[in-house]
């Protein structure tokens, strides 16, 4: 008997199925506009594609008048400047966190329950006091990231090294591998993986943390964009916004997968495809 959960579909069929949920998202989007534009020509709610396109090439090919810059250039290396420094600051401390959390227990009952703590803190909560402490300069929406995305890399890098067979970990030492060694030759090896992958899962939110932070207090940035035109229900600019954050979050998550994949084959051995 056939089942649905093995029936996998070939490679034109997947790029098909694939498409199809982008097209009926777009054609929804397309009889939206035209319908609430028969009804007031005015709206801005839903603008027409062709209005969407004539923005956005002006923001991304023409200089601003103010301050001489592409205006969408600007924002995107702003942004993506304070989100690289918070990932990557995050993804260091969770790295040398987790794996001295997995690896040493007297670490782990100091420090374990302290990270578990800190990870509950809902970093939304305490915006405000990073704006008292550092200002509203590119530090307090640096710190944002880090502190919303640092915890839960520590605690599921702690969790995967603290998962590695004692048998592993045994025989390291018997063969006089020391503490440092191990970490090197046994846990690093096997946390890194699974740390690509818990970047991963934390882009969004990472985008989440810096978005709120421009909207407060930023000059420049994608989330500074978007919180300034909505005054104006400026939906030509927010809408191509939203769309292009969506666009580079997805392409680093694809670069992820691709470095996890070509630089750790060894641990998607046993994955589905």
């Amino acid at each position: 008997m056939r089942r649905a959960m093995n029936v996998r579909p070939a490679a034109g069929a997947r790029i098909l199925l694939a498409i199809i949920p982008f097209l009926l998202i777009a054609v929804v989007y397309v009889l939206g506009s035209a319908e609430r534009r028969a009804a007031n020509p005015n709206d801005k709610l839903l603008p027409p594609v062709s209005e969407m396109v004539q923005t956005t090439t002006r923001m991304a090919t023409e200089p601003d008048r103010r301050t001489g810059e592409i205006t969408m250039v600007a924002d995107t290396v702003s942004s993506l400047q304070r989100l690289a420094l918070g990932l990557g600051i995050a993804t260091l401390t969770g790295l040398t966190l987790g794996v001295a959390l997995g690896i040493l227990p007297a670490f782990n009952a100091a420090g374990g329950s302290l990270v578990a703590v800190i990870s509950m803190v809902p970093p939304m909560a305490i915006l405000p006091i990073l704006f008292i402490i550092f200002g509203l300069g590119e530090l307090s929406k640096v710190a944002l990231i880090v502190i919303g995305v640092a915890p839960p890399i520590v605690r599921d890098i702690a969790m995967t090294v603290q998962a590695i067979p004692v048998e592993q970990l045994v025989k390291a030492q018997t063969l006089g591998a020391s503490t440092w060694q191990t970490v090197l030759r046994v846990a690093l090896p096997q946390a890194l993986p699974r740390l690509i992958e818990v970047v991963r899962l934390q882009i969004g939110p990472a985008f989440l943390f810096l978005i709120a932070a421009e909207a407060i207090a930023a000059d420049s940035g994608l989330g500074y964009r978007i919180f300034l035109v909505r005054r104006y229900l400026a939906m030509d600019v927010i809408l191509p916004y939203v769309a292009w954050i969506t666009l580079l979050a997805f392409l680093m998550d694809w670069a992820l997968a691709k470095l996890a994949r070509s630089a750790f084959p060894w641990a998607y051995a046993g994955e589905r495809r």
